[in-house]
């Protein structure tokens, strides 16, 4: 990487790793030089900058454009105009350097036309306060003099771009400007020289806002609408989210974030929080993700679960209308078509936000959007008055033919993405290969254990928290289970999938088999996967969503083998559940399915505590040669293992059986004796 490109890596890492400089994906950082065109050996002028997409605290060379100078430069004498300035983005095509690297970004006309080789674009909070005061341009000359200037709201563009670079010209004097509605800009001649005036930016109006703003922004603190005790928080959000999701996914299936930051549930028990709630977000990057306006529930904290249920549910019909307003009134014959009416913010005061999108990073980084927005009228609020682009101009980005065709261009999702599993057992053997399996299919996974730390270490090896989260769950215990489950729900947003896969065995005759014995594993498995199913189903009734429990059962539910009574009856248990189940909540769309595995040895929980040992004393064989043993007895002469009845999970739970219901099937290679009859 030349000295150039690792420059520009480096400070776009710097800035955006920190959030008061940019959110998540937002802004892009420049840089221009010379190298050398292997074509014709001689120099050319590029510019690198941030491609379209990418973001800046993890950018590394790859997610550069390179384009052209010259090419670039040269797009001023065909520009058409700004009526028809989308045409200049599939000309920038034109000006890439060899390869190109990433796709450039609609911004990238910011950078290549200013005259300075070292550009950022950032979206502050601080910064973005200031342009969305109602007197922003005013104070941009207060807070910074000559050295910033106000540029009044343009959509990003080629004219944007020109707009900057005539600011850049015209004032020698300035290091940057403020983007009205938007964000910031700032250059430099070097990349250290960029990084400071942009820091100098943010610094600058952070500082002015909290020596010149007023104590209270958002308005006294409206009594009744103060944050709940946390346990008491956390239990109504758990309470609420099934309900919140269905809302939020009536058009499409959303994985849901909570949070309850401190900034959060300030905003949701001041004053103005329905007035500005209802005016909506302003940085194009934040409405992208966040809509363009939040759902409120207007109940105070101490509001019932009951009552607090109706009235969302009321307003999410309000709020979808005015959602269909919206649209109505500003799309035409060339709009794409509406994306979907449901909210994907949601305010419960005394609770927190709950946040959605396609997957768990989505979700999560809208809810940060969403924050920031909050900051921005925090700020806005206390110098002056929060005034965001109009909704016409809202619905310009949001429905731009340019973001949809990069929706477009997004890659098809996994079988699995937006469903959220909860796995029981899940720290080894079958419900770690079922967890990962899953995971990788695009599922968020719960990884429920009755260690906690062997879960979370096993959730740890799955990915990160945005795909899976280990919980205690001792299934045996009504409030341990309800517990996890609310966890779950917590994490994710809700439950789609359910596999009941905890398991233990005692290997013993009937003489041998004691009453301790017998409860224990009737606890466990009969009681525990009752426990799990009924705290699921409330989940997945409440969403509207249908979903899936699955029953890890055994070919012993049907195979009567030798000194095996109680393992065997609790898994014939566990199997007219699944029929049971499946009758009673089909109309709800929930599937309820089994799958019987035969010995599983290897990574098995179960055999390596004594299972197995036992298992290979009854049938005479040696412990290390139990699995070959297993594999030997079937038609197919191939031992069972985790992955075989994850790889059934996966089938029993995607598209292609979607109509089925209320079965169980073999995973045991062909045992004969066993069959399903």
């Amino acid at each position: 990487m030349s000295d150039t490109r690792a420059e520009l890596v480096g400070r776009s890492n710097r800035l955006g790793s920190d959030p008061k400089n940019t959110n998540y994906a937002g802004g892009n950082t420049s840089a221009k030089g010379v190298d050398t065109d292997p074509v014709t050996g001689e120099p050319v002028e590029l510019i690198w900058v941030k491609g379209s997409g990418g973001d800046l605290g993890t950018l590394t060379e790859a997610g550069l454009a390179v384009l052209r100078l010259d090419r670039f430069r040269a797009l001023q004498n065909v520009y058409p105009g700004i009526d028809r300035e989308d045409e200049m983005v599939a000309a920038f095509d034109y000006c890439l350097h060899g390869k190109g690297g990433a796709a450039p970004s609609i911004d990238t006309s910011m950078h290549a036309l200013v005259d300075a080789d070292h550009v950022d674009h950032l979206h502050p909070d601080s910064g973005i306060a200031i342009a969305t005061a109602a007197d922003g341009e005013a104070l941009t000359a207060t807070i910074f003099g000559d050295k910033v200037v106000w540029v009044p709201w343009r959509r990003p563009g080629f004219q944007l771009g020109l707009d900057i670079a005539a600011i850049k010209r015209d004032n020698p004097d300035a290091v940057g400007c403020i983007l009205g509605g938007h964000g910031i800009t700032a250059w430099g001649d070097t990349s250290e020289e960029c990084e400071k005036n942009s820091l100098w930016i943010i610094d600058t109006a952070a500082a002015y806002i909290a020596e010149h703003g007023v104590a209270e922004p958002f308005g006294a603190v409206v009594p009744g609408y103060e944050a709940l005790p946390e346990a008491e928080r956390h239990a109504k959000a758990a309470a609420l989210a099934p309900t919140i999701r269905g809302i939020a996914s009536r058009d499409k299936v959303m994985v849901g974030d909570y949070n309850d930051s401190p900034e959060v549930l300030e905003f949701l028990s001041r004053e103005k929080l329905l007035p500005l709630a209802e005016l909506g977000t302003s940085c194009p990057d934040h409405f992208l993700r966040t809509k363009v306006k939040p759902m409120v529930l207007d109940l105070p904290a101490s509001a019932g679960i009951e009552e607090s249920i109706a009235r969302l549910k009321e307003l999410h019909e309000l709020y979808r209308a005015d959602y269909q307003a919206y649209y109505d009134a500003h799309a035409d014959a060339s709009s794409p078509a509406i994306r979907g009416a449901d909210p994907l913010i949601v305010l419960v005061p005394g609770v927190g936000m709950f946040s959605y999108g396609a997957n768990k990073q989505t979700a999560r980084v809208a809810g940060e959007f969403y924050r920031n927005a909050i900051n921005v009228m925090r700020g806005a609020e206390a110098l002056s008055t929060y005034t965001p682009i109009s909704d016409e101009e809202k619905f310009r980005i949001e429905y731009w033919a340019l973001e949809e065709a990069k929706l477009q261009r997004m890659p098809k999702p996994k079988t699995h993405q937006g469903r959220i599993a909860f796995v029981t057992g899940a720290a080894s053997g079958i419900g770690k290969a079922i967890a990962t399996r899953l995971a990788a299919e695009g599922a968020c996974v719960v990884v429920a254990d009755l260690d906690l730390e062997k879960a979370q270490a096993a959730a740890a090896e799955i990915g990160n928290a945005d795909v899976a989260v280990g919980v205690a769950a001792n299934v045996a215990d009504a409030a341990a289970v309800q517990a996890a489950l609310d966890a779950a729900v917590l994490a994710f947003g809700g439950v789609d999938l359910v596999v009941n896969n905890a398991g233990l065995s005692i290997a013993k005759t009937l003489l041998e088999t004691t009453e301790a014995d017998w409860d224990l594993l009737h606890d466990v498995m009969s009681k525990g996967s009752f426990l799990v199913s009924r705290a699921a189903a409330s989940v997945l009734i409440e969403q509207g969503l249908g979903g899936d429990i699955v029953y890890i059962s055994s070919k012993n539910s049907v195979f009567a083998g030798p000194k095996n009574i109680a393992y065997s009856a609790t898994k014939a248990d566990q199997a007219h559940q699944v029929r049971l189940l499946a009758a009673e909540l089909g109309e709800f769309g929930v599937r309820v399915n089994g799958i019987n595995p035969d010995g599983v040895v290897r990574g098995s929980g179960i055999f390596s505590s004594g299972w197995g040992a036992d298992r290979a004393k009854t049938y005479g064989v040696k412990e290390e040669d139990l699995g070959q043993f297993y594999a030997d007895r079937t038609l197919l002469k191939r031992e069972v293992v985790p992955e075989s009845v994850a790889d059934a999970v996966f089938v029993l739970t995607g598209p292609e059986l979607s109509r089925t219901t209320g079965v169980h099937i073999p995973v045991d290679s062909g045992v004969a004796a066993a069959f399903l009859r």
